[in-house]
């Protein structure tokens, strides 16, 4: 019998109605003789409700203790989901991240998984004809402490199920019904995609595009998991998530991204010397903070130096504080801490074999009269830091630069 894991988002299991709904696919997947694996998030809003009620109590809420207040809303999903598939008459059990064993680190809000521990439960539940529902976002440390994977943290634990029961498929249901070139929010003419490479993937999920978490695609590139992005509210096909293959590398550009919450702190004027910048960034390593760009520049005539680096929004009071420590420690004579920039970017695996995709992009932006105050660039990837305010200017204007919204001639 092949093995499907499914997995709800917050907006897929919003209410009852949709819970239903979401109850009917796993039911009818599992009535066609497959086994299945349901994994949910949050019912709608409610990791945000969460936040703030505990932000309500205390500014700096613990981030031990908000990681257990946050697992509880999968909690409450995974038991109605159970009663939903019961209802529709098929047999059920839910569990949490603790009661399947998905061990992790301690870095609490964002922990990363280490193994399932308790794959032969899942295994003896899936022989015995139930559906097995698991709470994403959620897992357990060395010490049993509840820890979360960050936002979008369901669709890791998805892939991660997926790798490591050896599922034939990944469906990740969404309020969307795939993968499009841009977000269609922002640039109405973006086209879905049939199908994307995992480094494409993940990339754009890195880059600010919010229908997958990135580390999830990590994972399902690692372990060869299909990947099929799919609406909730539809049966129509969504976009597969792949290895690449010849005929992707013909189109140079796949799609744009934009990360709008991003924060530049900014490390200012300390005497040059060899092993500052592994200092500065060991020191955010320890934290946990997640950098995005680094920016440094040496001033040969007063021989100081300026490190930059961005990060999310998020995380700008654990950055503050770090970074007064940092200038004490290290010499530098200024902080400065700017939190309106904003990242857009064009992700494409044609990148490798073809030129002049970053003199389009640099045109497309200075005719958008959008101002570029850094420049970010790999094998697949060229990012621009701009204003947070001119950041939908800049994402429709290089998605009508290189005409994403035409389906090329190589995807036929």
């Amino acid at each position: 019998m092949s093995l499907v894991v499914q997995k709800f988002g917050g907006s897929s299991v919003a209410n009852a109605e949709r819970i239903h709904r979401a109850a009917g696919r796993a039911s009818a997947a599992r009535r066609a003789g497959k086994r299945v694996i349901v994994v949910v998030s949050a019912m709608g809003d409610e990791t945000d409700r969460l936040i703030d009620l505990a932000h309500q109590i205390t500014p700096s809420p613990s981030r031990r203790e908000l990681d257990q207040l946050l697992a509880t809303g999968e909690q409450v999903s995974i038991a109605l989901m159970a009663m939903a598939i019961h209802h529709a008459g098929c047999d059920a059990t839910s569990l949490t991240g603790g009661q399947i064993a998905l061990r992790t680190n301690r870095a609490f809000g964002r922990a990363r998984i280490r193994e399932i521990a308790q794959r032969e439960r899942i295994d003896r539940l899936l022989d015995a004809g139930q559906i097995v529902i698991v709470a994403g976002f959620q897992g357990i440390d060395e010490e049993s402490n509840v820890t979360t994977l960050g936002r979008g943290g369901s669709d890791t634990t998805a892939v991660a199920l997926a790798a490591a029961l050896a599922a034939d498929e990944c469906e990740i249901y969404t309020d969307v019904d795939g993968i499009y070139t841009a977000d269609p929010r922002i640039v109405p003419a973006a086209r879905k995609l049939d199908a994307i490479a995992y480094d494409e993937m993940l990339e754009l999920a890195a880059l600010g595009a919010q229908v997958m978490h990135s580390r999830s695609i990590e994972l399902a590139n690692n372990y060869n998991v299909v990947v099929h992005v799919r609406s909730s509210f539809s049966d129509v096909p969504g976009t597969r998530i792949v290895q690449e293959t010849q005929a992707m590398e013909k189109v140079v550009v796949r799609g744009a991204a934009l990360k709008r919450d991003l924060a530049r702190i900014s490390l200012l004027a300390a005497p040059v010397s060899a092993g500052l910048a592994a200092a500065v960034f060991a020191r955010i390593s320890e934290a946990g903070l997640v950098v995005d760009d680094i920016i440094q520049n040496v001033q040969h005539a007063d021989g100081t130096t300026n490190i930059s680096f961005t990060i999310a929004v998020d995380d700008i009071g654990e950055a503050r504080g770090l970074a007064a420590i940092l200038s004490l420690e290290l010499g530098f004579r200024a902080v400065e801490i700017d939190q309106e920039v904003a990242k857009v970017s064009v992700v494409g695996i044609g990148m490798r074999s073809h030129t002049g995709v970053a003199a389009m992009m640099f045109d497309a932006l200075s005719k958008a009269g959008v101002t570029i105050e850094n420049i970010s660039t790999s094998e697949i990837v060229i990012g621009c830091i701009i204003r947070r305010n001119d950041g939908e200017r800049a994402l429709q204007a290089i998605h009508d630069a290189f005409g994403l919204e035409r389906k090329p001639a190589a995807a036929n």
